[in-house]
């Protein structure tokens, strides 16, 4: 039988994770208590107290819902749209990107922070209301490396705020189901954390196959019925389903699976396939990166490998090369602080120990896209090579090694 819940946690109602700033004027005792003769200083302290204790209170209702989801796997959770509070939603609001496209409505950050607080109260009151609605997505194609578009949704900006702050409270109940090895979308999890826990169970474990995996389309054919089913084990809060499933639409499509390879790979892989006769162990593909058995140069010993994706880095290049001809009218020095941080991001993300080959070979391709743009703006252009070699060492970083090794890094957050 599976157990339901009234997770108001504390028994408090929803009141009590609104910040009072100022009082109201219906003549509550509250309203009387906060007038007088108190100075600025005073009762700035007090405000600042208030929200303090709210959003105090409001994460102490938060642990609350993540206690009773690991006490028991199989609660059901029939009250939990009251977490989301006025503070919630401005937390939510402060964790989006503020640079981030604008949906349908065409509002941005910038622009919604302007009152920011009666905009954020009308929205809290509507959610709670039932008559806040979610505005269609603008779609928009981004490219792929392999040369296809992969569609996105851009949410407007008041259904990013209300997305985030649900997020932020069934994840309170999901991040004690997921699993360990599970690494996609949820909090404090990044990317390279997924590659070091997969560099560390094949250096450690005795891994002998790689089941290089993949659904197509996953977010575009799932079976929004099915998905709604699965929410359903845990959670039974109708005004939360409503606001989960408010952009979504039936798809009778099913998914369509490509198991592309098993490859044989591993410490052994490289003795194994001598013995048989048989060439260099397969390379798979994973978060950017080509996994190679490989060796190390002093000992010999198996190491496991990555280099940057050889379509990745030809499809950011490509980019590059177009973004250039829209900006070759800069001057060298705008056009340099732009590619600095370019290259930076890249290097951010893929400098991670034994890929400095690559780092290397993406600034050198950097620099020859750049000469050029330079050289197109006219027949009569006096940058050499030599020059701008010496323009690219003051704005173009140098290729460094990042991350530390991976093994260092799971061992520190997951000590034994």
């Amino acid at each position: 039988m599976i157990q339901k819940s009234n997770m108001h946690v504390d028994g408090k109602s929803d009141g009590r994770a609104v910040p009072t700033k100022c009082p109201n004027k219906s003549g509550n005792p509250l309203a009387e208590g906060m007038e007088g003769s108190r100075s600025a200083e005073e009762n700035t302290e007090q405000t600042t107290a208030s929200q303090t204790q709210s959003w105090g209170d409001a994460l102490s209702g938060l642990r609350g819902v993540r206690e009773a989801a690991k006490r028991d796997k199989r609660l059901q959770f029939t009250a939990l749209l009251h977490h989301v509070s006025v503070l919630l939603l401005e937390s939510s609001f402060y964790a989006l990107k503020r640079d981030a496209a604008p949906g349908v409505d065409g509002v941005t950050w910038t622009e919604y922070e302007t009152g920011l607080s009666e905009r954020l109260k009308d929205l809290h009151s509507r959610v709670h209301r039932g008559t806040y609605r979610a505005q269609p997505s603008k779609r928009a194609y981004i490219p792929k490396a392999d040369g296809r578009q992969r569609p996105l949704g851009i949410a407007a900006l008041e259904d990013k705020i209300v997305q985030h702050a649900v997020m932020t409270v069934l994840n309170q109940i999901y991040e004690e189901d997921f699993l360990g090895f599970s690494y996609g979308f949820r909090p404090g999890r990044r990317q390279h954390d997924a590659l070091d826990a997969l560099w560390v169970g094949v250096m450690r474990r005795k891994v002998n196959w790689i089941l290089d995996a993949d659904i197509r389309s996953f977010f575009d054919e799932i079976r929004h019925d099915w998905l709604l089913k699965f929410v359903k084990h845990r959670i039974a809060d109708r005004r939360i389903l409503n606001r989960v499933l408010s952009g979504c639409s039936s798809n009778p499509n099913r998914l369509r699976r490509s198991f592309q390879s098993r490859i044989e790979f591993g410490r052994y892989a490289v003795a194994n396939r001598k013995e048989r006769g048989e060439g260099k162990p397969e390379t798979f593909n994973f978060l950017g990166f080509t996994h190679i058995c490989g060796q190390t140069w002093k000992t010999g010993k198996f190491q496991l490998l990555r280099k940057t994706i050889h379509q990745g880095l030809s499809a950011k290049l490509r980019a590059l090369k177009e973004e250039l001809r829209r900006r070759r009218h800069l001057s060298v020095a705008e056009l340099g602080k732009w590619l600095r941080s370019v290259v930076q991001g890249y290097f951010n993300y893929h400098a991670v120990p034994g890929n400095l080959a690559s780092l290397r070979s993406f600034r050198l391709q950097v620099i020859r896209r750049w000469m050029r743009a330079l050289r197109r703006r006219s027949q009569k252009s006096r940058m050499t090579w030599p020059r701008l070699v010496a323009i690219a060492a003051r704005w173009l970083p140098q290729p460094s090694i990042l991350h530390p090794y991976p093994n260092l890094r799971f061992d520190a957050k997951h000590p034994r």
